[in-house]
């Protein structure tokens, strides 16, 4: 399987994001929805 730049870096935020809890980081979150909801909104390839 291959992965793009955007996708590694989704799986990379995801992964900050779940090493910062249970303290958390709402900008983690923020990071990786807004990664996710940009590739959603773009015709992806």
């Amino acid at each position: 399987m291959e992965v793009t730049d955007d996708e590694r870096e989704l799986i990379e935020s995801i992964r900050n994001y779940n090493k910062s809890f249970p303290n958390g980081y709402p900008q983690l979150l923020w990071f990786a929805q807004q990664l996710f909801d940009n590739m959603l909104r773009q015709p992806y390839e």
